[in-house]
C-alpha cells in the first residue's frame, strides 16, 4: 500500500514538472518571437552564420565569427565566399563578401505567418549583390546571396537576440 502511494506521488510530481517545463518553453518561444518581431520592425538585426551552402563545393560549417547585419539603410556583410568568380575586380581589397554598404533597394514582406523576408540590393567596390533573407519567428535565418559576377551562395544562421 505504501509503495503504491509512493509510486503515485512520484508519477504526479513528474507530471507537474513536465507541465511546468512545457509552459516555460512556451513562454521562452513567445519572448523570442517578440524580440524577432521588434528587430524586423526596426530593421536592425544581426545574424550569426553557422553553415554555408555553395554551388560547386557543397555545404560547409563555418567558424562562429561570420555575420550579416542590417542597420536601417546600411548592410554590413562579413561572410565567407567559396565559389567561382566570373569577372574578378581589379585589385580586389577583400576576400569573401566583406563590406559595409548602403542599401540601394529593400523590400520587406511576410510570405508566411512564421517568416519575414527581406530582399536587399547593395553595391560594393567589387560587385553588385542581391541578398534574400528569411527570418523565422524562432530566430533562425536563411540567407541567399546572388552576386552579379560570382556563383550564388547561401547561409544558415541564427539571429542574435538580446
Amino acid at each position: 500500500m505504501k509503495r503504491t502511494r509512493i509510486v503515485v506521488s512520484i508519477m504526479t510530481l513528474l507530471l507537474f514538472v513536465g507541465c511546468a517545463s512545457q509552459q516555460e518553453r512556451a513562454e521562452q518561444r513567445a519572448q523570442i518571437r517578440q524580440a524577432v518581431e521588434e528587430a524586423v520592425a526596426s530593421r536592425h538585426f544581426r545574424i550569426d552564420i553557422n553553415t554555408m551552402n555553395t554551388l560547386r563545393y557543397g555545404a560547409r560549417t563555418v567558424t562562429p565569427d561570420f555575420f550579416l547585419e542590417l542597420r536601417g539603410d546600411t548592410l554590413r556583410s562579413y561572410l565567407p565566399y567559396l565559389g567561382q568568380v566570373h569577372q574578378a575586380p581589379f585589385f580586389s581589397p577583400s576576400v569573401g563578401l566583406n563590406f559595409n554598404a548602403p542599401v540601394l533597394r529593400l523590400i520587406q514582406s511576410r510570405p508566411k505567418t512564421n517568416r519575414s523576408r527581406f530582399d536587399i540590393d547593395v553595391k560594393s567596390q567589387e560587385d553588385t549583390y542581391h541578398y534574400s533573407i528569411d527570418l523565422f519567428d524562432s530566430g533562425e535565418a536563411y540567407i541567399r546571396v546572388n552576386p552579379q559576377h560570382r556563383d550564388p551562395v547561401s547561409f544558415d544562421g541564427a539571429m542574435t537576440l538580446p
